[in-house]
C-alpha cells in the first residue's frame, strides 16, 4: 500500500479511538492501537512505524521472524495474537514483548522455561471463548480462573489480561455483551490475583471497535482499516 494511504488511514482510527472515548469520557491514552500486520510486507510496518505506530500483531511464527530480521533498526513492541503451537513457543519466548492467544498452561510452561532471565517477563493476556463456540479458540470462562492461578505461579510470565474475538452478532446491543462479559472477568481476576496488574482488554476489531471501546477495551487490533484488505494467498500462511 502506498505511503500516504498508511498515514491517512491510521490518523482515521486514531480520531476514532479519540472520538470513541470521548463519547465515553474515556482518555484516548488509555486505548493501545494494535495494528495486526499478518499477511503485509515489512514495508508497510516500517512505513506505518514512520507515522508514529510502535506496537504490531503478528499471527503467524515464521512470517513475524522474516519481518523482524528486516526491521532491527525500529524499536516495535512485537504482539503475537495467533494460535500458537508448542513447538513454536520458543521464538515468541525469545523475540516477543506480548502473547494475546494463551489458552493452555502447558504452552504457558514452555513460554516461562525458554523466556531468556535477562529479558522482562513476557506480557500475557488468556484468550476466553467468550460465547462457547467449538470452532474458536480459547479457554471457556468456567476454566479461566483455575488456568489463571496456575498461569501466576510461573516465572518470566506477567499475567495483563483477557484477549477475546466475539462472533458477529446482530446489533450493537448483541455485539455489546461479549465485550461486557469479558470485562466482567477481568474484574474477577483482579480480586482473585491482585499480585498481577490485570490491565489489559485486548477486543475490538474494525468493525466493531467503538462498542469495544464503550465496554472497556484497552488494546484494540486493527488490521485492515490500516493496511486495507489482504490477499487471499496469505490467508494459507501457518504459523
Amino acid at each position: 500500500m502506498p505511503k500516504v494511504e498508511i498515514s491517512e488511514n491510521l490518523n482515521r482510527v486514531r480520531k476514532r479511538i479519540t472520538t470513541s472515548c470521548a463519547a465515553c469520557a474515556r482518555d484516548p491514552q488509555s486505548v493501545t492501537l494494535l495494528a495486526v500486520s499478518k499477511s503485509r510486507p515489512a514495508q508497510d510496518l516500517r512505513t506505518a512505524f514512520a507515522w508514529g505506530q510502535q506496537h504490531f500483531g503478528e499471527n503467524y511464527v515464521q512470517e513475524a521472524v522474516e519481518k523482524q530480521a528486516q526491521l532491527t533498526d525500529l524499536d516495535i513492541c512485537w504482539h503475537f495474537i495467533g494460535p500458537l503451537q508448542a513447538n513454536k513457543t520458543r521464538v515468541v519466548a525469545e523475540q516477543f514483548h506480548w502473547l494475546h492467544s494463551l489458552e493452555r498452561l502447558k504452552i504457558a510452561q514452555r513460554l516461562s522455561t525458554q523466556r531468556k532471565h535477562s529479558m522482562p517477563p513476557l506480557n500475557m493476556c488468556l484468550q476466553v471463548n467468550i460465547d462457547n463456540e467449538p470452532s474458536k479458540s480459547g479457554v471457556n470462562a468456567d476454566n479461566l480462573i483455575t488456568l489463571a492461578k496456575a498461569v501466576a505461579a510461573l516465572p518470566n510470565l506477567r499475567l495483563r489480561g483477557l484477549m477475546a474475538l466475539p462472533a458477529p452478532q446482530q446489533n450493537a446491543t448483541a455485539q455489546s455483551q461479549p465485550f461486557l462479559r469479558l470485562a466482567q472477568l477481568l474484574t474477577q481476576l483482579r480480586t482473585q490475583l491482585p499480585q498481577h496488574p490485570w490491565d489489559t482488554l485486548s477486543m475490538g476489531m474494525s468493525a466493531d471497535m467503538e462498542l469495544a471501546i464503550a465496554c472497556g477495551a484497552t488494546t484494540v487490533r486493527i488490521g485492515t482499516d490500516i493496511f486495507g484488505p489482504r490477499q487471499a494467498q496469505h490467508d494459507l500462511l501457518r504459523s
